[in-house]
């Protein structure tokens, strides 16, 4: 491997962990990133920092905890990025699509950007009325965007969770022209520096939105829908609660949730979703090909991950915002031609954001002592590596979650513990006896032990932080 191999970063937007074939769900189809997955490394046991879009991603491209940076909600600013010291070591830095920064048009390191953002902004907070290069390329095919507006006016919008048929050609679908801008820089590139490529796919984030017949395999499968357990919902703290009842109220992302949606509805959202994912790989395929007619993967670390998973109904709940492994658990694949000394799966425990420290390991670029993030190249060349003793995720108040101020859990391989800043209850899961987190141990006083001890563990670690990161600037976010 080169130096300073080419990275090509692809990050998709609220794809769950159990989304790829190769790593263990044979009812999804995705050939190219299982080829990925087959003969590169996969990570089981990724977490991600943060429940919702911008902090989880603020936090991979920083190396540090939300709390650190202070980009703990959807709507915090975010400017800066370690992209900015790739580029000062000589990289050509490009981003293609979703980084999902605020602003929106935000430099972060990139000498180049061409920036497609959410499929939806009709009700968003901020960026609603930024135009990206998708928004664009619609305009002067002469078409109005799909989104809330349009798919409301449908007699069954209530019944449809978010699923849509996309009713424009495919190439203006936004997985595909994402696909389609990274190949034609690919094609085009004429410069000889190394170069990191970020290539963000919109999808599957809602609205799920493939063309029909890119569902239709889907509708006619069994996906695996895990029901919600009779009073789930009932038995969680509040402040999910009260989420529960807002986006059944609302229409975020043009998404209308129904708790006791039936079953077909349920198997409907879910085929729609998996097939924007397929719609997915087929575009990391076109790139992939795209890179070795250039010449370029010899010397290219391919990484395939996404920000955060979504909800799609289990536990009474839609999309992301919550503690649920459907949320904080990612897909996690890296792959060189020449290999980095082993191949298959990793179970070791790590933080999304420790991927940051990993590239510039494998790049031969100093990181900053004050990170985070930890590499965990060793693991991918087969050496001794110590794996997290425990994982942590935070969540702050923003315009979809308004319920809670804060909210942190920390994971073991055991235990998780849920605790809302200034709340009465939380949750407390036994993931030996209980992986499907639906006995909550909160109020139990056989597991006071337990939860005392988790509460110890995340205080300390809040305090060790702080300590740790204490040459941390907030002035360049």
């Amino acid at each position: 491997m080169a130096s300073r191999p080419n990275i090509v970063f692809i990050i998709t937007d609220q794809q769950r962990y159990d989304t790829i074939n190769a790593l263990g769900f044979a009812h999804v189809d995705t050939p190219n990133l299982d080829r990925l997955a087959q003969n590169g490394v996969y990570l089981t046991s990724c977490y991600a920092a943060a429940a919702s879009c911008v902090p989880a991603r603020a936090s991979l491209f920083t190396g540090y905890y939300p709390h650190t940076t202070g980009v703990v909600d959807n709507a915090a600013t975010w400017r800066h990025s370690w992209v900015e010291t790739l580029a000062d070591n000589g990289y050509d830095c490009v981003n293609i699509g979703k980084m999902h920064t605020q602003p929106m048009d935000a430099p972060a390191g990139f000498h180049t950007r061409m920036i497609v953002e959410n499929k939806d902004r009709s009700m968003a907070k901020r960026g609603r009325e930024f135009v990206d290069e998708w928004d664009k390329a619609i305009a002067r095919a002469s078409f109005e965007k799909p989104g809330l507006p349009s798919y409301s006016l449908l007699n069954d919008y209530a019944d449809r969770l978010g699923a849509f048929e996309w009713p424009l050609p495919k190439e203006l679908h936004s997985d595909t022209f994402v696909g389609g801008l990274a190949i034609d820089w690919i094609e085009r590139k004429s410069s000889e520096k190394p170069f990191f490529l970020q290539i963000g796919f919109p999808g599957p984030h809602p609205p799920y939105d493939p063309p029909v017949e890119e569902a239709k395999p889907y509708l006619e499968r069994d996906l695996r829908i895990r029901p919600v357990r009779a009073g789930d919902v009932e038995s969680q703290p509040e402040p999910f609660q009260q989420l529960v009842r807002k986006h059944v109220e609302g229409d975020h992302d043009a998404v209308r949730h129904k708790v006791e949606a039936t079953a077909e509805e349920r198997h409907r959202q879910r085929a729609y979703y998996l097939a924007n994912v397929t719609m997915i790989d087929r575009e990391v395929g076109r790139v992939l090909d795209a890179l070795d007619a250039r010449g370029a993967l010899d010397d290219t670390i391919v990484v395939f991950t996404s920000d955060h998973g979504d909800m799609l109904g289990d536990h009474g709940h839609s999309q992301k915002w919550t503690m649920y492994e459907q949320v904080i658990r990612l897909p996690l694949i890296l792959w060189s031609k020449s290999g980095f000394g082993r191949t298959g799966p990793v179970d070791a425990m790590i933080q999304h954001m420790d991927i940051a420290a990993t590239l510039f390991d494998l790049a031969g670029v100093e990181a900053p002592s004050s990170w985070e993030a930890r590499s965990f190249a060793p693991a991918l060349r087969g050496d001794d590596f110590e794996e997290r003793d425990a994982v942590y995720c935070e969540q702050g108040r923003d315009v979809v979650f308004r319920f809670s101020d804060f909210v942190s859990m920390v994971r073991t391989r055991r235990w998780k513990y849920v605790h809302f800043l200034d709340g009465h209850d939380g949750q407390l899961f036994d993931l030996e006896s209980d992986p499907h987190e639906e006995t909550n141990l909160w109020d139990s006083p056989d597991h006071a032990a337990e939860r005392r001890a988790m509460h110890d563990r995340l205080t300390e670690w809040r305090l060790r932080s702080g300590y740790e990161t204490r040459e941390w600037s907030e002035e360049w976010r």
